[in-house]
Parts: C-alpha cells; structure tokens; sequence
C-alpha cells in the first residue's frame, strides 16, 4: 500500500479511505473523455475530517482533487496528477430551511433536486435549475456557478449563495459571508468561491437563498419556419415587457435528430423551436399566456402548444430533455459546447454553425437558453477515439471558441473551464486578467495543491 494511503488511515477512520480499482473507475473521470486514476480516495463525512486531509496534503505536498457528484462535462475533478481523490459526495445533509430568514442550510453534497424538494415542501423555492439536477450536487454547482434554463429570471448559483464553510489549501476552516441577504463586509469571498473549481479551498457547508415558489407556471411552444424568425421572436417578447422565466431556442439539426428520435409527429412542423415559460400569480400567468400566444402568431408561429397546468408543464420540458437524448440516438459523439454570445447575435451564432459545418463535414446542433445568449454548441463526432477524426474535431470547436471571442461571447456560461477549456483561457481572460487570477491562487493555495494541472497550471 502507498504511503499516502497509510498515512491518512491513521488520519481517518480506514473505511473511508480507499484504493480499490472500483473506486479509481468511478473517481478517475467525469462526463467528460479525459481520465486519470488518484492514489488513493477518501470519503470524508465532515468538515473536520477534510480539514485533516488538507492539513497532511498542504504538509506533504499532495494533490487534492475535490469531488462531488462527479457529473461535469469539461473534466473538472479529474485527478490528472495523482494524488488524493476527495469526495465530499457523502456530506449530503440539508441541515435547515428557515422560510423565516428565507436561506437554507446545506452540505456540499445535497442533490440539487432534493433541495429544491426541500424548499417546496414549505411553499419556498431554490431556482437555478442545471439539466443535471437530479443527480448533481450543490458543491458542484458552487465550483462551477451552474446555471440552467430558468437563469433569464432568476440569475445562477452565485446569486443564491450567502455564505458557506471553507476548508483553505493549509486546513483552516473559513466561514464567508453568512445568512443575512446584505452583507458588505469586507471582500466578497462567497462569490470568489463560485466558479473557483475548487483551485481556491474545499467547500464544506453552504447558506443559500430561498424566495417564496410561484403561485402557478404555464408555458408555450412554437414552431417557426426558421432559426431567423424564432430568435426574432426571443427579442420581440422581451421588448413586450415581458419575463419568461425560460425562454428555449432549438436549431432544424436538433430537431430533425428528435423526430427521428420519437417520431415524426412528436414535434410541429418547422426548422426551428421555441419554448417559453411563465410563472407567478394565477391571474397574472393566465393573462400573460394569452398575451403571448397573440404576440406569437402575430410573429408567424406555424402551430403553438398551450401547456396551462403542471402536467401539460412537464409534457414540454420532458420535450426539451429529450433532444439530449435525441442526439445520442444518432450514434455520434456529442461535443457539448456550453458558448454564450450576447443575445442580438443568436442568428449570426447558429449561421456560423452552419458555415462550420459545410467547412468541416461535422454537423452542428444548437439549442438551449436563448433568453440569455447562452446556447448549448453541440459538435456530432462520428469517432472521435479516432486521431484523425480528433483532430478535426478540436480544430473545428477551436474555430467556434475563436469566433465567439472574437463576437464578445464567452466561452463557457455554465459548464466551467476545467481541461476542456483550458487551451483557450489566456485568450479568453486576457493576459492582465489570468495573471490576477495566478495571484489569487498563489494567494490562497501557495503550494499549489488544489485541484492542479487545470486552467491556472
């Protein structure tokens, strides 16, 4: 056995710690491609436990490679130099929702999904929404800001978070902010934390905002002849003083992938899809539903689903999940992409998309949250195991970062850059910008333990 693992078992209770092959699978790659295995896992069950761990890491100089539920798509908690896999996955405890202060208290391994449950059970309401949400943590969402399709209205993880417990590179423990909803203390630390990736300490509990849950939702559906007429139609109901809370976009590519997926007649006739959600007052829900189903026809829909309670609500979102799924049914490798482009620019995205397309042979499907530019890319690989294929496919999403840069996008909004990203973050943070970002670090994590090898290395 490694010395690493001996020494931590005297650290630790030995069962959780561990250096079995079933552990390495599972803790040695995300949702990603890229894999490598950790020296040893430890399971911690509380804070004390991982201060322990950073402790003998920052003492031996060991990589930690914080893990939550493991479900990222740009190779984030990937232990790419060894060293000791942390899952805090088991630190799953809602320890409190107070609607009287209006936070919630919880671990950094509570399914999101499950807090979100939580709230509801006491009419209050966690908004951000990742499509992963039943399987994804709020330590995971905290380290890479994770956002979703209600973001248009209700903003992303950082907007949430009031205050949390921090494990620093050295083993300290730090508490940042707290639970009040104005705190100008200092500097804000709480939101440095958020899209940190866990280069900057270890999340062990967050305070997080609730709000009171809206009365009711209803939504829409429309087709449109066009990817052009569609995202006219985002801007045009926006310009209408209205605020979806999701306001979806899909280009002809996914769509085509989603009637072959289920079925010809699963979706109205159209290249291109828009999905509109509306929330609060029984009243006002009802009032703007017919408002925008006016709105819609005036802008040329060819056919518009009404989903006017909770049931015919989830008919459209399984509907969008589904186009996922669609795409894996193809057989291709999909590339996911989480770009995001200043939203008068949609249509100039989605033609680019096409022009990449007819360059490369690679088909381009778009989709996702047009009410904040943040449009979900897809390359569709035939065999991206093959070197040459690869190759293509790297130049090609190499064309598509440097043409969203170049149009003042960005080139993640909710993913993270993890090993993904990485060859582009000195282009896309500027040179003055990602040396601050190496200060910070060295700053906090000086001997370079956290979470090393990703986008400061």
């Amino acid at each position: 056995m490694s010395k690493i693992y001996q020494d931590l078992c005297q650290l630790l209770p030995s069962e959780f710690v561990s250096v079995s092959q079933s552990d390495f699978e599972v803790h040695r790659i995300d949702k990603w491609h890229a894999a490598a295995d950790p020296e040893v896992v430890v399971f911690a069950q509380s804070t004390e436990q991982v201060a322990a761990v950073m402790r003998y890491a920052n003492e031996h100089e060991v990589p930690v490679y914080t893990r939550g539920a493991g479900v990222g798509y740009v190779g984030g908690c990937v232990p790419v130099q060894g060293g000791i896999a942390l899952s805090v996955a088991q630190m799953d405890e809602i320890l409190e929702v107070n609607t009287g202060d209006g936070v919630a208290v919880v671990q950094p391994g509570v399914i999101t999904g499950h807090l979100q449950e939580a709230a509801r059970t006491k009419g209050w309401y966690f908004p951000p929404d990742p499509a992963s949400l039943k399987e994804c943590s709020i330590g995971g969402n905290i380290a890479t800001n994770a956002g979703g399709p209600r973001c248009l209205k209700y903003g992303v993880t950082k907007q949430y978070v009031l205050g949390m417990e921090v494990v620093t590179a050295n083993g300290e423990i730090m508490r940042v902010g707290g639970r009040c909803h104005k705190n100008k203390t200092g500097f804000d630390l709480t939101t440095l934390m958020c899209g940190s990736e866990g280069m900057l300490g270890v999340v062990t509990e967050a305070t997080v905002r609730i709000i009171p849950h809206p009365e009711t939702r209803a939504m829409l559906g429309a087709s449109f002849v066009d990817f052009t007429r569609a995202a006219a139609a985002v801007q045009a109901i926006l310009d209408a003083g209205i605020l979806p809370s999701a306001l979806e976009i899909t280009d002809a590519f996914t769509l085509a992938a989603a009637r072959d997926y289920l079925g010809e007649d699963s979706l109205p006739p159209g290249d291109a899809y828009l999905m509109v959600e509306i929330d609060g007052r029984v009243s006002s829900v009802k009032n703007e539903l017919e408002g925008l189903t006016t709105l819609l026809n005036e802008l040329g829909a060819l056919r518009i689903n009404e989903a006017a309670d909770e049931a015919a609500c989830e008919e459209i979102w399984q509907l969008r999940r589904d186009f996922s799924y669609s795409l894996k049914h193809t057989g291709l490798t999909k590339l996911n992409e989480d770009i995001v482009v200043p939203r008068s620019k949609l249509v100039e995205l989605v033609n680019f998309a096409r022009e990449l397309q007819e360059d490369t042979g690679i088909p381009v499907a778009c989709f996702g949250h047009a009410g904040d530019g943040n449009i979900h890319t897809n390359l569709m690989v035939e065999d991206y195991t093959d070197p040459l294929i690869k190759k293509r496919a790297d130049a090609a999403v190499d064309k598509l970062f440097t043409w969203v840069l170049e149009h003042d996008g960005a080139i993640t909004g909710e993913h993270g850059v993890g090993l993904a990203k990485k060859p582009w973050i000195k282009q896309a943070l500027g040179s003055v910008s990602f040396a601050m970002h190496q200060q910070i670090k060295q700053a906090m994590d000086p001997k370079g333990i956290l979470n090393p090898g990703k986008f400061l290395d």
